[in-house]
């Protein structure tokens, strides 16, 4: 659709960028697809392939590991697809395959399917049967799986589909029972390739270098195959992603593909509310639109308020993580069929199942990078119609940096995933799995890298691991895949119960708890307002009873940092940057009640919740006295946490990551440096990477931070420049001018600035 004119016509508009229709270009089906096989794709309608899907196809038939980084709707399962119903379905091979000694004709190839979510590996299966037909014995695998679900996994299945948490506690620990679908293994599908980043990119990094291990251990080496929306650099992330050396990019989007007209739009009300008033503009106009917020409460507030205005109010609907899977599918199916006409959303929803072709989609504030960026408008577009995307533009420091910088947005290539597959911390949490799996040895380099010995030995001298001659051994009676969560390093999530019935509504992670579902809360699940009475920590669990509120609730706290080791420094202008380890303690404290309306605080309430302590990674620059003319330690201590707070919140556009991935704190005096410094931290034990691409990338992040701060025009500063929302202390004190006069002398110009009038 093209832009409506009551969207284009308006002042908030500030850029409106035109990707023009692209024709595609076509190839036949390769020779080795079957006749029963094209015949089933004749019933969709397909009789010839995509250029980049042929090219991916073939590759992975040759035996080459492949990574497809195409655009949303581009057809990259069909690529995976075809020789995968080959080989398993049908047996065929390239020339020169053998199998293995102990594999049946029945079971002689086999392929695993791995996505970030349930839900996604439920929708793909969903495809892949449309494609193969109930003959292929195809089934998921997940923690809904039931008994005989999971027998027919391991024991008959030909292709399984799942996600790295079974992998990892399921399967990889029972790999006996497994080993008819080890040896026989020929493919294994990473799809959503670009979510696998930061800590989590790094667990599964080590996840698929056992399987790799335990392939090899049953006589398999199977073909590694990545799929995601346009990225930078796709081989490369597949190589670090699952350890093999050499991949073949297929990177070039041959289908085709409608207009897109982009919008940027700068409101002076709350974002939110001007997407549900959009929401339910085009759903109560005859389109299909989806609507990307950045949390779930904001994402059931949005479906909230356009249900409120829309003549179809039943034809729209919320959809976050957290909800029981029941409910999950019905949305998708409900979404996938238009009986859902409107859906406000989190990245829950882009990962949970291949939705495409719908007629708008709105994005309510920059998601973090520009290929999620991409990834939520590529659900826009429908063959023959135009497609609609809209930026939303929050009042806070990035999204302002971008209505100024549209370039940014449509000129700027992608960015590189962040992953360091070789931390530490997780690194020796897997290799104590894998020793338990089968005894370490030096040969086991190829796996894990060269730093493997050293962990192995410090795993020796706590006595985790223990070794015998040449070998590392596992010894404990207990599993060592309990101590490692994929997706929460700060343990098993919290579930949360309706105090009266006793039924499970919800959970949520337990790195998020303390803040989001703490005693007083507001919880909000499927537009429902629930009031939490009481939080065990310990237990994992949250009592709540379901209340109106026209208020909703936001965690503060406090936060403290200790230098650990510092690695790496250089001079910035005239500071000094530094990059290291540190321990970080945080605690909420309380939480305020704010205006469901207005956002007005009402009130606020203290917690007695314990500290949290852990290692991460940061960082930070330092400031000394000579270097301070003209600032007070008043305007000082302002200047430095309004800077820190516009860094923090301009990193997404230059370390690709999300606001929620890291944190920050500012001190006058701090004692470990004893200067005038601020940190940037990641947010979870151990480090995600995206402090040390801080530090890569310092001089054009904090020159662009500068340049935001130096534009605003706002006295001590506001939510566009300085004023977050997530600020523990309640956004004091700030000085947005102290903050220009504090990043000039560290953007390299060399002349301390006086404080602009």
């Amino acid at each position: 659709m093209a832009v409506p004119d009551w969207i284009a016509n308006e002042p908030q508009v500030r850029h409106v960028h035109h990707r023009a229709a692209r024709r595609g270009v076509t190839a036949e089906l390769p020779d080795w697809v079957s006749t029963a096989a094209r015949q089933a794709l004749a019933n969709q309608g397909i009789s010839t392939l995509w250029q980049h899907q042929r090219v991916a196809a073939e590759a992975a038939f040759d035996g080459r590991h492949v990574a497809i980084s195409t655009s949303t709707a581009s057809g990259k399962s069909l690529a995976y697809l075809l020789p995968i119903h080959a080989a398993t379905a049908e047996g065929t091979v390239r020339p020169g395959v053998e199998l293995h000694r102990w594999a049946t004709m029945a079971r002689a190839h086999t392929a695993l399917y791995l996505a970030p979510t349930k839900a996604l590996a439920h929708d793909q299966a969903r495809r892949a049967r449309e494609f193969g037909g109930s003959s292929w014995r195809l089934t998921t695998l997940d923690g809904d799986s039931e008994a005989e679900e999971r027998r027919f996994a391991r024991e008959f299945a030909t292709f399984v589909l799942t996600n790295p948490d079974m992998l990892h506690r399921s399967v990889l620990p029972q790999h006996e029972r497994w080993q008819g679908l080890l040896r026989s293994l020929r493919y294994v599908v990473i799809d959503e390739a670009h979510r696998y980043r930061g800590v989590f990119g790094a667990h599964v990094a080590s996840v698929l270098r056992r399987l790799r291990r335990l392939c090899r251990h049953y006589g398999a080496d199977p073909v590694f195959i990545s799929a995601s929306g346009t990225i930078a650099a796709p081989a490369a992330h597949l190589q670090r992603l699952s350890g093999v050396e050499t991949v073949t990019a297929v990177d070039t989007d041959t289908c085709t593909r409608p207009a897109l007209d982009f919008v940027v739009w700068q409101g002076e009300a709350d974002p939110h509310r001007e997407a549900a008033g959009m929401l339910t503009r085009l759903v109560d106009t005859g389109a299909q639109a989806l609507a990307f917020t950045t949390s779930r409460v904001q994402a059931e507030l949005v479906a909230d308020q356009a249900r409120r205005h829309s003549i179809d109010p039943g034809g729209i609907a919320s959809y976050r993580a957290g909800y029981l899977a029941s409910d999950r599918r019905d949305l998708e199916a409900a979404l996938s069929s238009g009986r859902l006409r409107g859906v406000a959303c989190t990245n829950a929803l882009e990962l949970g199942v291949d939705i495409s072709g719908m007629d708008a989609v709105l994005s309510i504030g920059f998601p973090g990078s520009l290929a999620a960026l991409w990834q939520q408008a590529g659900r826009a577009g429908r063959d023959g119609r135009d497609a609609l995307a809209v930026l939303i533009a929050r009042p806070d420091p990035l999204d302002t940096w971008l209505c100024d910088h549209p370039e940014a947005l449509f000129e700027a290539p992608i960015e590189t995933t962040v992953l360091h597959p070789d931390q530490p911390a997780v690194r020796a949490a897997h290799l104590a799995a894998a020793a338990q799996e089968l005894a370490l040895t030096a040969d086991d380099q190829e796996y894990f890298g060269i730093g493997m010995l050293p962990l192995l030995e410090q795993l020796a001298a706590r006595g985790v691991l223990r070794r015998r001659g040449a070998a590392w051994y596992w010894t404990s009676a207990h599993r060592a895949v309990d101590a490692i969560d994929l997706r929460s390093i700060s343990g098993r999530g919290v579930e949360i119960v309706q105090s009266t019935t006793g039924r499970v509504i919800g959970q949520v992670d337990a790195a998020a708890a303390d803040r989001t579902v703490h005693e007083g809360a507001v919880y909000l699940h499927q537009g429902e307002q629930w009031l939490v009475e009481s939080y065990d920590r310990g237990a994992g669990v949250a009592l709540c009873r379901q209340q109106r509120a026209e208020w909703f609730t936001q965690a503060q706290g406090s936060t403290e940092v200790r230098i650990v080791r510092t690695d790496q420094q250089r001079r910035l202008g005239l500071g000094t940057l530094f990059a290291g380890t540190i321990e970080l303690t945080s605690q909420v404290t309380g939480y305020l009640r704010r205006d469901t309306i207005t956002g007005v605080v009402w009130d606020s309430t203290p917690l007695d919740l314990p500290a949290r302590t852990f290692r991460t990674r940061a960082t930070w620059c330092t400031l000394r006295d000579r270097a301070l003319h003209g600032l007070d330690e008043r305007e000082l201590a302002a200047g430095l946490h309004a800077a820190e707070h516009a860094a923090i919140a301009l990193l997404p556009g230059f370390a690709p990551c999300d606001k929620g991935d890291v944190g920050g704190l500012s001190s006058v005096h701090h004692p470990d440096t004893g200067a005038a410094t601020i940190f940037v931290h990641d947010g979870l034990p151990g480090g995600s990477g995206f402090a040390d691409e801080a530090f890569r990338v310092a001089e054009r992040w904090l020159a662009a931070t500068l340049d935001l701060l130096t534009a605003c025009e706002c006295e001590q500063g506001c939510p566009r420049c300085v004023v977050s929302p997530a600020c523990g202390s309640g956004n004091h004190p700030l000085d947005r001018r102290a903050a220009v006069t504090v990043l000039h002398l560290l953007a390299a110009h060399g002349t301390p600035l006086t404080l602009p009038a």
